[in-house]
């Protein structure tokens, strides 16, 4: 069964990537040393959403959902992001 054609999975969105990408932001942000190349930070970005669990929404319940399980996800993102900022680094 061809899925792809037959569905639209456009509206399929992984908000994990959202939040890891703003926190990366927020800690890049000033920081002296750390490579800011664009594949060092996409590079950072990939581990630390390798670390988190996903959280993927596609509809209205699903979008108005997902920003209530931020709060759950911070601390996790948060961590994920600080360990990819130094595993980068080193490299």
């Amino acid at each position: 069964m061809e899925l792809q054609s037959m569905y639209s999975f456009d509206e399929l969105t992984n908000e994990a990537e959202r939040l890891v990408i703003e926190e990366l932001g927020r800690q890049l942000e000033g920081k002296d040393g750390v490579c800011l190349t664009e594949e060092c930070v996409l590079d950072m970005a990939a581990y630390a959403l390798n670390q988190v669990r996903p959280l993927y929404r596609v509809n209205l319940v699903g979008r108005l959902y997902a920003p209530s399980m931020k709060t759950k996800y911070e601390e996790e993102v948060r961590k994920a992001v600080t360990a990819a900022i130094t595993r980068i680094s080193k490299e």
